[in-house]
């Protein structure tokens, strides 16, 4: 019964902590300002993304296991081109 008693305890402290931490939502909140414009600037002053792929150490160590697993074991690459 203690360990249920202190389970309930510390249940009720953590609902008083939420509800102090987070505010309550209301069904029409709205943001104080136009989001919009601040949107639109932001798309402009980043630069465009390159059409070429830029090959990362995720990408280069992905294709070395490959490899790696096509060499040790050549009955995969089936295996791997039905997947492509």
């Amino acid at each position: 019964m203690n360990a249920k008693y202190e389970d309930r305890l510390k249940q009720d402290r953590m609902k008083k902590h939420l509800r102090q931490a987070l505010p309550r939502i209301g069904a029409d909140v709205e943001p104080g300002r136009d989001l919009w414009p601040s949107l639109l600037r932001r798309m402009d002053a980043e630069p465009a993304v390159e059409s070429r792929h830029k090959w990362v150490w995720f990408d280069c160590a992905l294709l070395a296991g490959l490899v790696g697993l096509a060499a040790f074991f050549p009955a995969a690459i089936p295996v791997f081109l039905y997947y492509l």
